[in-house]
């Protein structure tokens, strides 16, 4: 896909799934990130999305869908983690777009990181950009973090209850966290709710939208933080998901 083609694309879908307008300068950034991810998936095993309008829409539009719902305005000057961001999603798009907030994109894969890093080297106008290598678990527990994001994003296939351990200890009382699902997981959140209150959240509202019509509906679900989160959580690494709150 030359360059033409991808700015056609990605600006007529922004605008018709997101109702934003995406500039010149964005739309380059967008590009150069989606060329840098092909070449380095042949080699990483990054994405099992390689096409060029797959990952626009899958990647760059899915991961702006916060935007949709809360409007761009929601984000400026907020301090913002992506727990578990894998290949940059959904955090290094939202950074893109949204260049006055400041971001922490997190990952326990070191090749992963190393990506996102090497990106942000030969993409110098992204500059709200931090990585770090880390377990969830040691993230929340870190002290240079724990307690200190207004946002909270996760787009991780973990269920809701294992996701709130490793992403309520990071909020601020009063922030919020928005986790990517699919529409199917009202039971999914019914069954995380003791484990949210325990960590000191408490479960909002599940916001529903269309990213592409022949596609399942999907939701950000919307939990603030309403206490600190007890200092034994999030618990020893691997504990989480061997043996989610309940």
């Amino acid at each position: 896909m030359n360059y033409d083609e991808f700015k056609n694309s990605i600006v007529s879908k922004f605008s018709s799934m997101l109702a934003m307008d995406l500039s010149d300068a964005k739309c380059n950034i967008f590009f150069d990130y989606m060329n840098f991810l092909i070449e380095k998936n042949k080699v990483m095993n990054l994405t099992a999305i390689d096409e060029p309008e797959e990952i626009i829409v899958k990647h760059f539009v899915d991961s702006a869908g916060p935007l949709k719902i809360f409007g761009r305005d929601y984000f400026i000057g907020k301090k913002i983690a992506d727990v578990g961001t894998g290949a940059g999603f959904p955090g290094l798009p939202l950074a893109i777009l949204c260049d006055d907030a400041k971001f922490v994109l997190n990952d326990s894969l070191g090749k992963r990181i190393k990506f996102i890093n090497e990106f942000l080297d030969r993409e110098k106008e992204v500059k709200n950009v931090e990585t770090l290598n880390a377990r969830a678990e040691d993230f929340g527990q870190d002290v240079l973090y724990r307690e200190k994001f207004d946002i909270v994003v996760s787009r991780a296939v973990s269920r809701t209850a294992i996701l709130a351990e490793y992403t309520l200890p990071l909020l601020k009382v009063c922030g919020k966290l928005f986790l990517y699902k699919m529409n199917d997981c009202d039971e999914e959140i019914a069954e995380a709710k003791k484990a949210i209150e325990t960590l000191g959240g408490k479960f909002h509202v599940k916001h529903s939208y269309v990213l592409v019509e022949s596609e399942p509906q999907r939701c950000i679900v919307e939990i603030e933080k309403i206490k600190n989160t007890p200092k034994q959580f999030p618990r020893k690494p691997g504990t989480p998901a061997k043996a989610p709150l309940k």
